[in-house]
């Protein structure tokens, strides 16, 4: 569950009453009696919508302001996975919405009409989550079926940020979307993507009209690390303006500010001040911890023992409660997070973003559609921290949340007078050189043997490369477990292989961030040489692991998102045997790399250096941009696959 921003809004303060109204939209719509729908015989697509209309009316009724929801839908079927995915329909049917319509047919391709009988209008309960599903359960889809389905819902109003897909993985051939509103209600639109403006009807008087019809929609599939979401035509739009009172925004970062303020840095009585005291002795803080030290270790000693339940129960926000049992939900980590850093007094700001791989964060469109997601920033050392994130560490955030702008909160205090003030600020990923996978390998070969190797392996882990092990070390108890762990590094190049010794060095979970973790180890094995009549083939390349490769059949049309920038350095040192030579060391050197602006962006680069019978092979790979482009995808795809050509290295050692 993401954290997402509730506001409290006096509403009576907002909205007047509009007595005279026109009946709601959904009243006077319904679908044709005889449909005519066609499509081309020639389309050889799975699936097509004929047509997609979705209407939402903000609407007073009995004094309240309420929302009515119609969805239309009409899709033709054309194969049989599309009839499996689409014999049930699911509708948005919450405990807290009534139903006001809901229909279905199945008009067959010679024009037959089937209607859905109420018997068919089912329900189902999520084992996981409790939650009930209200859905039609269609019968008679043949191929060449056109589907269709009407239903409308009343439901509280949400209107402080709502997004809405226009575009999908399937081709459409008409999409409205209509929105209704009381005359003193104004609402503010967004399109992306390319997609048209919401455009407002001047010819509604009554109520105000936006509305977006478009007749034709492309299809948009998803491709491989494509932030699909982000991607796809949609629409944002929010309430903006009442017109009785146009100097106030309904919705806006500043009155969100104040309300995120008020819950998450209240006064503190003097029983949580005390409690707070207890809290932090339990840190066991040095005398002369250092600012970072303090953050790690308030960081760790959360994440390690309060337990956070994903539920919405008010016991779990109660910060005396959390401080006593040590239970909270994600707005009470929060809480604990800000209230010890408080009392601590380490300057901090509370960051509000979204996820970029799903909906970049727009700093021109304030909606609480991109509040979703919290982080903590500490000025003094410009890092981050993943509150809500069990798997992360101070420095380290859900890389998803860096690289993307965010709602910065700061504390202000004069005397003893407290505000906040909130600013939209590029958050900065995290650096390639704190990210980096460090690998010195030294081959040495078995005199007596040469399809035999003795090797040591020297690799280090920083930053994310290390966040899924190193912080949790502490729960990878024994030596049987801890020797598991290193050896797996060793599959990563053979499975065929004999450990002589190992060592785990940085193994401390506190120690990441600040160390990286390291693994040494000796090993033989006969994986990496095989005889070829008088020559020998050595598998220089597996030394690095498999390494993936990106095929492209078709043009790419969606850029590709990266989690984090990062690096590998690696050195491998091959003692070559006496009286052999290798025959083909030019296949070592690769020099693939995307320049833009000056600025080296990615690179694989693999060269050697021949000294005597000691051959030095360097293959260092970097990439420093997560946001790949279209128009550099071909040379991000060439830097990819130069890792993957470069474990396809053999080299053939000849007798002298």
């Amino acid at each position: 569950m993401k954290n997402k921003i509730y506001l409290l809004i006096a509403f009576l303060c907002v909205f007047q009453i509009v007595n005279a109204q026109e009946k709601p939209f959904f009243e006077s719509y319904d679908w044709e009696v005889n449909p005519n729908y066609k499509v081309d015989k020639e389309i050889s697509e799975d699936m097509i919508a004929v047509k997609e209309k979705t209407v939402t009316e903000f609407y007073f009724q009995e004094d309240y302001l309420v929302e009515f929801f119609l969805e239309h839908k009409v899709l033709w079927l054309n194969s049989d996975d599309a009839i499996e995915e689409f014999n049930k329909i699911y509708l948005p049917f919450s405990s807290e919405a009534e139903m006001q319509v809901n229909k279905a047919r199945v008009i067959t391709a010679d024009g037959k009409i089937i209607n859905l009988d109420k018997s068919k209008i089912l329900t189902a309960e999520d084992e996981e989550t409790g939650n009930t599903y209200t859905y039609f359960a269609l019968e008679g889809i043949t191929k060449g079926s056109f589907i269709e389905y009407m239903y409308v819902v009343k439901r509280p109003p949400s209107y402080t940020g709502n997004k809405f897909y226009i575009q999908d993985d399937y081709y459409k051939d008409q999409v409205e979307f209509d929105l209704y509103s009381p005359s003193n209600l104004l609402f503010k639109f967004k399109s992306y993507n390319n997609l048209p403006d919401v455009e407002r009807d001047t010819l509604s008087t009554d109520k105000i009209h936006y509305k977006l019809h478009v007749s034709k929609v492309e299809k948009l599939e998803n491709e491989y690390q494509a932030p699909y979401n982000a991607s796809r035509g949609f629409i944002l739009y929010k309430m903006d303006k009442n017109v009785d009172n146009m100097d106030v925004d309904i919705i806006s970062y500043s009155n969100i500010a104040e309300t995120v303020y008020a819950s998450y840095y209240p006064e503190y009585s003097e029983k949580t001040k005390g409690l707070l005291n207890d809290f932090i002795k339990e840190l066991e803080l040095p005398k002369d911890a250092d600012q970072e030290s303090i953050i790690r270790k308030l960081d760790f000693y959360i994440k390690s023992t309060v337990y956070s339940q994903d539920s919405y129960n008010p016991d779990l926000q109660d910060l005396d409660l959390i401080l006593q049992t040590q239970i909270a939900n994600e707005s009470g980590v929060i809480k604990l997070y800000v209230a010890v850093l408080r009392t601590l007094n380490i300057e901090h700001e509370l960051v509000i973003t979204t996820d970029r791989n799903e909906m970049k964060f727009d700093p021109e469109f304030e909606a609480t559609n991109f509040l979703t997601d919290f982080l903590l920033y500490f000025p003094t050392s410009k890092k981050y921290l993943s509150p809500n994130a069990s798997g992360t560490r101070y420095g380290f955030p859900l890389p998803y949340l860096t690289d993307n702008y965010g709602f910065f909160l700061k504390e202000g205090v004069v005397g003893n007078l407290k505000s906040v003030t909130g600013r939209i600020t590029y958050i900065e990923p995290v650096k390639v050189d704190e990210v980096l996978d460090v690998m010195k390998v030294t081959i040495d070969f078995n005199k007596d043997n040469l399809t035999e190797n003795t090797v040591h392996l020297d690799r280090a882990f920083g930053g994310y490369y290390a966040m899924n092990i190193q912080p949790f070390m502490h729960l990878i108890q024994g030596e049987d477990a801890r020797n598991d762990l290193v050896d797996s590094f060793v599959e990563s190049m053979t499975y065929d292989f004999e450990v002589e010794k190992r060592e785990l060095i940085n193994a401390d979970a506190e120690l990441f961030g600040i160390k990286p973790l390291q693994i040494k180890v000796d090993f033989t094995t006969e994986g990496f040489v095989e005889k070829a009549g008088r020559k020998y083939l050595f598998k220089l390349g597996d030394l690095i692991g498999q390494q993936i490769e990106m095929y492209q059949e078709k043009e790419r049309v969606l850029p590709l998102e990266g989690q984090f920038h990062r690096g590998y350095n690696r050195t491998l040192t091959l003692h070559i045997p006496e009286g052999y030579k290798i025959t083909n060391l030019e296949d070592i050197n690769i020099d693939n790399s995307y320049v833009k602006d000056g600025k080296e962006l990615f690179f694989f680069k693999s060269s050697y250096q021949l000294k005597g019978n000691t051959l030095t092979v360097t293959a260092n790979e970097y990439y420093k941009e997560n946001s790949i482009e279209v128009d550099m995808y071909e040379e991000y795809r060439t830097v990819i696959n130069s890792a993957a050509d470069f474990n396809k290295i053999v080299l053939l050692l000849e007798a002298e």
